[in-house]
């Protein structure tokens, strides 16, 4: 007969994790990492830190605000990041962003030294960036801060086509669920996947995502359950000022031009260099019906500087025909 583990017997957890939380951090993205280790730590829904242990940490052992007005109190001082697992940075608003203290920056690098994976979450990948912590790595950014991030942060190289980027010691989400979705990774590799599974299911969750999995974007017509085609479309709107080529949009997604433009045709009937002039006209007709910017501005905003450059009288409705497209037949088989 199995026995039952003896509850006085302490067993050092297979998941530590200290959380460092930026002033007016998102909650959504804390609560969703956190839940996840505290589902898997313990039987059912008892919460006990068992096979998972989390800890708040602060320089100061002040009550830390989060953006919604609710605040958490951290458990512990800083002191040896060599105790954990991971030390997770959890960001705030980008309007209140701010260089981590000199304690923290401390700290940070004490731990990257020491080998302990750092983890930014949400805008907390700007602020490793800012300490110097993410020179030569791939990050995770939301694509709804795509064009600050590359106004703001030179040198930074931002994913914003995938939910999380695991690369090497540094570990990166988007935030918002995305940050459930990367705990999970972590518990599956440190706990087992049976764990993981349950967290998300408690959750209401589904299924725990890969790091692939495309974020949502901006809202498309251009509908597709084909991840590849998805990310690919992620990609195009991200880039719509500065259109790049496809062989490009291949590159950086790991793919061959043939294999994108054999899944473009399969799941949406047309090439990707067809849907990307789609993008730029639908962002272009958006501009002109609501908003006050010039037909020049607009031009430039949706990547037709060369067009509108030459054909500078072309009345606006008139110059989104100019490139060759009807609205009426967009999304059929052009090339």
């Amino acid at each position: 007969m199995l026995k039952k583990p003896d509850p006085s017997v302490k067993v050092a957890p297979r998941l530590n994790v200290g959380f460092i939380l930026a002033k007016r951090f998102t909650l959504c993205a804390f609560a969703n990492f956190v839940d996840v280790l505290r589902l898997a730590a313990d039987e059912g829904d008892r919460s006990r830190p068992i096979l998972c242990k989390w800890t708040v940490l602060s320089d100061s052992i002040n009550p830390i605000s989060s953006s919604s007005g609710i605040a958490v109190q951290p458990k512990e001082r800083l002191g040896d990041p060599r105790r954990f697992n991971y030390i997770v940075v959890v960001g705030g608003l980008m309007d209140d962003a701010e260089k981590l203290s000199p304690a923290y920056q401390a700290f940070l690098h004490e731990a990257a030294a020491a080998g302990v994976p750092l983890v930014g979450v949400c805008t907390g990948v700007f602020m490793l960036h800012e300490a110097g912590l993410l020179d030569g790595y791939r990050c995770c950014v939301s694509w709804f801060h795509h064009s600050e991030v590359v106004e703001q942060f030179e040198g930074l190289d931002p994913v914003t086509e995938q939910i999380f980027v695991v690369d090497r010691d540094r570990l990166t989400c988007s935030g918002g669920v995305s940050s459930a979705h990367l705990a999970a990774y972590l518990v599956d590799k440190h706990v087992g996947r049976a764990q993981a599974n349950k967290s998300l299911h408690i959750m209401i969750i589904d299924d725990a995502l890969q790091a692939e999995k495309p974020q949502p974007g901006i809202p498309l017509d251009l509908k597709t359950q084909d991840q590849i085609v998805q990310r690919a479309l992620l990609i195009m709107q991200q880039n719509i000022d500065t259109p790049i080529s496809v062989q490009e949009i291949a590159r950086r997604m790991g793919n061959s031009k043939r294999q994108i433009e054999r899944h473009f045709r399969l799941a949406l009937d047309t090439s990707p260099q067809v849907a990307f002039l789609n993008i730029r006209l639908d962002l272009a007709q958006h501009l002109i019906e609501n908003s006050q910017k010039s037909v020049a501005q607009i031009a430039v905003d949706c990547g037709f500087c060369e067009l509108i450059t030459s054909q500078p009288h072309v009345p606006a409705p008139l110059w989104l025909h100019a490139t060759g497209t009807s609205p009426s037949g967009r999304y059929g088989n052009g090339q």
